[in-house]
Formats: structure tokens, sequence, C-alpha cells
């Protein structure tokens, strides 16, 4: 039996304007192509993320570049074909009774090559200086508007331990909790997974590279390759390992 079947209309919840191409875009294409509608919910603009070197450096750590990405996340779903998207803090993905607010993205420092954990400051408007519960109601609110068969996020481990990743996940699950909606999360460490549901987009490569193009800000495509703003190279992703996974009471 698969994850998807049945599903109609998937959700996909990130932390950040790219995430949802570099570790996503390919499953989000294979999606659309079966005829799945698509929605995308980002919790924030990503402002604290460095800039890939050329000529767009000179937005790095400017308000500007809030601007600049969430024009270039636009570009990318367009690309992608993303029918829904919505900002995690503002209507629809705001819970009722509250005003709007803007998650800021709360940065990250590399413990060692391929795990990020927290930063040394982080702003009080950071996702991770919010509440839990408000960030989960959000997440649910947006999921009672756009109302998807399936929500699909990150695993426990945030990809590769952004603070702002994990917790969209611990969100996410109790967010499903409260909406009784299916969850599923995008398995990082393939090697380690006993179970999972591998979903191939290799044959997305085009559309891939095209909503990869879009955030320029953040990678350059080299090839088969994305550069990121560090420098570090990686393979574009083109498949994804997916596990059903349970929501989270409130505790």
């Amino acid at each position: 039996m698969s994850i998807f079947d049945g599903v109609r209309r998937v959700l996909f919840v990130h932390a950040h304007p790219d995430d949802e191409t570099i570790a996503t875009g390919a499953l989000i294409a294979e999606l659309v192509s079966r005829g799945v509608e698509v929605g995308v919910l980002t919790a924030t603009r990503g402002e604290m993320g460095e800039v890939v070197e050329g000529p767009l450096q000179h937005l790095a750590g400017t308000d500007e570049l809030r601007q600049v990405r969430a024009n270039e996340l636009r570009a990318a779903l367009h690309a992608l074909r993303v029918t829904w998207h919505a900002y995690l803090g503002e209507p629809p993905a705001r819970a009722r009774g509250l005003a709007a607010r803007n998650y800021h993205d709360s940065g990250m420092r590399w413990i060692r090559p391929g795990l990020a954990g927290p930063d040394e400051n982080v702003s009080a408007e950071a996702l991770t200086s919010a509440d839990l519960d408000e960030v989960a109601d959000d997440i649910a609110a947006s999921i009672s508007a756009y109302a998807p068969d399936l929500v699909i996020t990150y695993d426990e481990g945030g990809g590769y331990g952004h603070p702002d990743h994990i917790a969209c996940y611990e969100a996410t699950r109790r967010a499903i909790t409260a909406t009784g909606t299916r969850l599923a999360v995008v398995i990082t460490d393939e090697d380690a997974a006993t179970d999972g549901e591998r979903v191939d987009g290799a044959r997305h490569l085009e559309t891939l590279t095209e909503a990869l193009r879009a955030h320029a800000t953040q990678v350059r495509v080299d090839g088969a390759d994305i550069v990121h703003s560090g420098g570090q190279r990686e393979r574009i992703v083109t498949h994804a390992l997916l596990r059903p996974e349970i929501g989270d009471a409130r505790g």
C-alpha cells in the first residue's frame, strides 16, 4: 500500500524559501504529474541565510533580502506548478483571533560538516523563540484552510539539524494531532532507514533545475550539482524516501 493511495491534495511544510525545492522539488513535480494538487507552507523568509557568491552577494544582511527571497520562492513555486502557498503567521496560516506575525529565520551554525545547530544569537521574533503551541496552531490553521489529505515535512532530525527544520517537524506533529490529518516525513539518513516509500522524480530534472535556478541568492546550479553559499557542493536530489508519522499530543 502506498502512502499516496487516495491522496488528491498534499501540503508541504517547510522552514525557508528554497527548502521546498532543494529537499522536495522532485517529489512535488512527481506528485503534480500524477494529478495531485500541491500546496506549500513556508515558515520564514530565510533572511538569516548567506548569499551565494556572485552578483547578488551585496544583499547579504540587508532588509532587501527578505523581499528578494520571497520573489525567488514565488518563481520556484510557479516552476513546480504549486497551486497554493502561505507564510506561517499570516492568514490563512494564523490561528483564529491572533494578530498576524512574521516568524523570522532563527539562523544556524555548523557543528561539523553536514550537521547544523542553533545560532548563538537568536532573535526574539525567530521561529525557535516562539511558543511551540502557537506555531502548531498556525500550522493547523493552514491545514484547515487548504484541507490536504496528507501533510509532508522534515523528519525528526530536520534534514541536517537546522533548528527551524526541527521546529517545523515538532509543531507539525502537534498540528496533525489537532486536525486529524495524515503526516509523512522525508527521511534524511536513507542508509539507516529500515522502511519507507521511495518516490523517484528523476524524469522531472528539467523542471527541478528551473526551480533551483529561481533561488539565485541561495544556490548555484552546476551541472548535476548545486553549490551553496559556503561553497558546499551536493548532488541535485531527484528522489525522496518517505515514512508515515503519527501525531504528538501536547504535554
